[in-house]
């Protein structure tokens, strides 16, 4: 089993979009890479805690290769977008890829350079390791399973 942690805007949609993906084995959503400990989601949306609105991601290698993971990932975001995703604005919103392995790191970035070549605007997609992941409260956990008409920025059909 493998990790990885993305960032694309709204965790809702972002978790309920790979939660679908074979090989995906679990999800849960969060906020990462943030100065404060076990912020609330109040907290984070007032943009003084740095963390981003991410997914945690845990995946079998064998079915499902992390370039596939990441291929994924760039159909789901704007990555030339600093902070905003769909109607969501904010440092929350923004875009990263945190490595739990650092052995990650070159087919992370190799894949962002291949992305680039869609897009004439730099990407500014985060790429930085996992220094803490906090779980968000629960009522954000599976949220779009347990409401299946909430707000979601992306096309899950």
């Amino acid at each position: 089993m493998k990790k990885i942690v993305f960032a694309g805007g709204c965790f809702w949609g972002v978790e309920e979009y790979f939660s679908r993906r074979p090989g995906v084995l679990s999800t849960k959503v969060g906020y990462a890479n943030g100065t404060v400990k076990n912020p609330s989601y109040e907290l984070v949306c007032s943009g003084t805690t740095q963390h981003a609105e991410a997914v945690y991601i845990e995946y079998d290698p064998y079915t499902l290769s992390l370039e596939k993971l990441l291929d994924a990932y760039w159909q789901i975001i704007d990555p030339t977008v600093l902070n905003r995703q769909g109607n969501d604005v904010g440092s929350q919103y923004r875009t990263g890829i945190y490595y739990v392995d650092p052995e990650d790191v070159d087919i992370i970035q190799e894949s962002l350079f291949k992305e680039q070549n869609s897009y004439s605007d730099p990407i500014v997609t985060e790429v930085k390791p996992l220094e803490n992941f906090f779980d968000a409260e629960e009522y954000h956990q599976r949220y779009l399973k347990k409401n299946p008409n909430g707000y979601c920025h992306i096309k899950l059909d």
